[in-house]
This record gives structure tokens, sequence and C-alpha cells, in this order.
């Protein structure tokens, strides 16, 4: 059996109850655009979590910011209770070791020599090593099976024995928590399956945390019981099961995919969709009847409530990392995304319009508009004249459904201090408040409207069908109720 992770180091600090790690508001960017916020989560000890996320959703970035290589712009990232920067970058080492997806060296050191430098946290300043460290080093070799490769160079090995060299370089760290950067990445799937059931093994028998940035979904599947979906910023956080559901994986990944067990199967499989051996489709769900215009953190207290009331909604466009996004992503039924940082473009315009045809309510939240989002509010203009119900959704607001003073209402939007457009903004919702758009004051009176609007749609279609209701062009806006 290998020894514990944290034994033998007589630099361990008391063992600290959990959680292990702890994440809290983490906000970080690589230019005056944050990449991720409000990141916020926690690890207890033993655990094993897969990462899971798009190319450039910030998974790499993520396990940086936890290794403490990387500062947080804002938030707070505690490991065993005390800031991962106020620990030091020894102490850091000591205690969490980061696997890198490849090590290219420019020298030609044997795989005992790399083995050795996991022991540079402990030893002194002439680089002595004691027989503490020399066992720490053949422990480590002997738990990634890859003592007979001692003497070989590193370099020369195949990609599958040098990530078992890797692992075992950050073993030698004796740490309690051990972050890997999509180990299976450039692996054929022998060697894939090898570097998980060694990590597997490691976390059972020594009981090392383990967090791993995954790019293999049905991989993640098997060996990771707890798996977060991050899209610069966490969408879900949950088992395979959960996490692993086609509606939302097809918003994170913006592919359609079928999950299921195969006959015969233990774990689920994430498969495209017309595979033979594909699970069953899941069964197509009631299309949104509520579009929601959001930005900057000025919808999450509606979706939220959406989502308790069990009321489908699309919401969009969403830039990529606008903190809307991932609470979207997560509660959502169709999310029209956007690239981050860029004004929308016609492609995904003509999603919001597409959608805006089908549903009987729009909500507009207290969003800033710029010259990148104004398009939206120029669309709701269109859909209000055409007859869909529009709410504008602002807390707090006073005198909510009364329909004189048209400046006053405007001023209860707050839409002059939101507006970055040089005015087209405020005449845009101007033209919303004419054309019969009311203002809801808080989430409660959101719900109301909303439920009172799709009832009234139900109604009518079913009149139609029935044939006892004149029959219009399709739109909503052709019933007068």
């Amino acid at each position: 059996m290998v020894e514990k992770a944290n034994d033998t180091s007589k630099f361990q600090s008391e063992p600290y109850q959990s959680p292990l790690l702890q994440v809290q508001k983490l906000a970080f960017g690589y230019t005056s655009h944050p990449l991720f916020y409000d990141v916020q989560m926690q690890v207890e000890r033993e655990e094993m979590v897969g990462l899971l996320g798009p190319n450039g959703s910030g998974k790499t970035t993520l396990l940086r910011l936890l290794s403490g290589v990387l500062r947080p712009q804002q938030g707070t990232i505690l490991l065993e209770g005390r800031d991962v920067m106020a620990w030091g970058r020894r102490e850091v080492a000591r205690r969490i070791a980061f696997v890198p997806q490849e090590l290219h060296m420019p020298f030609a050191f044997t795989v005992e020599q790399m083995v050795r430098l996991g022991r540079t946290p402990y030893v002194n300043l002439l680089g002595t090593f004691t027989k503490q460290d020399s066992l720490a080093v053949q422990q480590a070799m002997a738990a990634a099976d890859i003592t007979s490769l001692g003497p070989r160079i590193f370099n020369e090995l195949s990609g599958g024995e040098r990530q078992r060299v890797l692992v075992a370089m950050a073993l030698a760290q004796q740490p309690v928590l051990l972050l890997l950067d999509e180990p299976t990445s450039h692996l054929d799937i022998r060697y894939q399956i090898e570097i998980l059931e060694l990590v597997q093994h490691l976390n059972h028998e020594t009981g090392i945390t383990v967090i791993a940035a995954m790019h293999d979904l049905n991989l993640a599947a098997r060996y990771f019981p707890r798996l977060l979906l991050f899209q610069r910023g966490i969408v879900a956080d949950a088992g395979p099961a959960e996490v692993l559901e086609p509606g939302l994986l097809q918003r994170v990944y913006g592919v359609q995919v079928q999950v299921g067990i195969l006959r015969g199967a233990a774990h689920l499989s994430v498969l495209p969709p017309g595979e033979e051996q594909a699970p069953e489709p899941p069964l197509e769900k009631a299309l949104p009847k509520v579009h929601v215009l959001a930005g900057g953190g000025s919808g999450e207290l509606l979706m939220r409530a959406l989502a308790d009331a069990q009321i489908p909604f699309s919401i969009g466009a969403l830039n990529i990392g606008d903190s809307d996004h991932a609470l979207a992503l997560r509660l959502a039924r169709e999310v029209i995304t956007e690239q981050p940082f860029t004004t929308i473009s016609p492609r995904t315009l003509e999603k919001v319009r597409h959608s805006l045809e089908q549903v009987a309510v729009l909500i507009i939240c207290p969003m800033p508009v710029g010259p990148g989002n104004i398009s939206l509010l120029r669309e709701a203009v269109v859909a209000v004249r055409r007859g869909v119900a529009v709410l504008l959704f602002v807390p707090d607001a006073v005198n909510a459904i009364d329909t004189e003073g048209e400046e006053r209402l405007l001023g209860q939007t707050g839409i002059v201090q939101r507006d970055y457009t040089g005015g087209e903004g405020v005449q845009l919702l101007r033209e919303l408040l004419r054309a019969g758009s009311i203002i809801v004051s808080n989430v409660s009176e959101a719900i109301e409207e909303t439920r009172k609007r799709i009832y009234r749609l139900d109604r009518v279609r079913e009149a139609v069908e029935d044939g006892s209701h004149p029959q219009g062009d399709g739109s909503t806006g052709l019933f007068l109720l």
C-alpha cells in the first residue's frame, strides 16, 4: 500500500478539518476584461473532482489560480483555512502539486532526476538531499510504477510514460492536493486509462485530493464522482448524472449530444446524435414562452425566480464571460451566446429574432445599454409592435403599472443612468412604453404577469385549434385579449 500523502512530511501542518479548499467570489482576467466572475466552490479532503468545459472556458487558468501561480484580481482562495497567497511559494508547493499537460525539458535529465525535482520545496539552499528526500522519491516512483524507468532519458519516453513521470514528480512533493491539467491530452486510449487508473488508485490509497481539468466527457464520467462544468464560471456542480445533461451540454459546448448508459455498461456515455448504440433520446421539452434580455448581473434575480416558478425561458444574447452567462447556462432552457467582448453579430441577432417570434412574453432586465447590445432593444421594439407582451423588470420601482407620465416612467426604469449610446437607449425604451410595455417592480409581480400572459396565449391557441376563434397570421399581436 502506498504511504499516505502527508504522513512523511515534517513540514505538514496540523490536520485541518474540511473543507480543504475554499474559493470565495473569485474573479480574474489577463487584461482589463475579466475572464470569469464570482467563482465560488469548496473541495473536501479526499475528493476527486473533474473540471469540464470547452476550450477557452478558463479551466487551466482556474487551476493556476488554485495552485497560487496566479494572483486573483478579486476574491480569496483558502487552503486549509488560510489564504493561498499568505502561505508563501515553498509552503504552497509542499501542499499543492500541479501536473501540466506537457513539460518540455531542454536538458537530458533522467527519469529519476526529474522526480527528484519534486523535492525542491524541501531541500536546503545547497540542494542537499536527506534520507527522507531520497525515500520520498523512491516511493513516488513506485507509486507511479516508473521505478524501472529511472535511468532512462525523460525526453526519450513515450507520451504516456512522460505523463507518469510528471505524476511521480508531483507525488514527490507529498501534497495534499493534486491538480492535473488535462492529464490524458495527446495520449492514446491505453495511456489515458492507465493515467486515470493511477490517479484514482492514489486517491483511494493515499487520500490525496484530486482536481483535474478533463477534455473527455466519457472518461470524466467514469473516474470522477463529482464534476464541475465550467464556462468562465461554474455552470453546474454535481455528479455525472446531473452535470452531463444533454440540454446543459448543448448550451455550454454548442453541440447536440445524447447521454445515457449503453447496454452492458455501468457508466454514463456521451455520444453524438444518431449513433446506433446511443441511448434513447430525451423526451421533447416544451418550448420556452418567455425570453429574457439581461446582462451585467441584472438578470440573476429574475432567472432564479423563473426557474423556481418552473417557467421555461430563453435568454440572450449574452457574451461569454458576462456575469449573467454562467447562471443562464444552468437555469435557462436556451441561451443565445455571443463571443466575449464583441458586438452582437448579425447571425446572433437572427437567433434572438427567431426566439422573440416564438414567445408570448419578453422581460427586459435593467441591463447596461451600449453600442454592443443596443440592437437587442431595437428587436424588443419590433416584438412589442408585433404583439409580444413586454415587461420592464425594475426592482423597487413605484407605481409599477401606472401608464401615465411618460417621463416619470422613464425615470423609474433608470435607463438614463444605464444608457451609454448617446440617447438611443432612452428613445427605444420610450417607444417600448408607448407601445404598451409595463413596468414590474419585483419578481412576484413579474411571475404573476408572465403567467397571466402565458395563460391568455394558451387559451387563444386552444380556441384556434378548436376553430372557435378567428385565426390570424400566427403572431400573438393579431389576437385582442
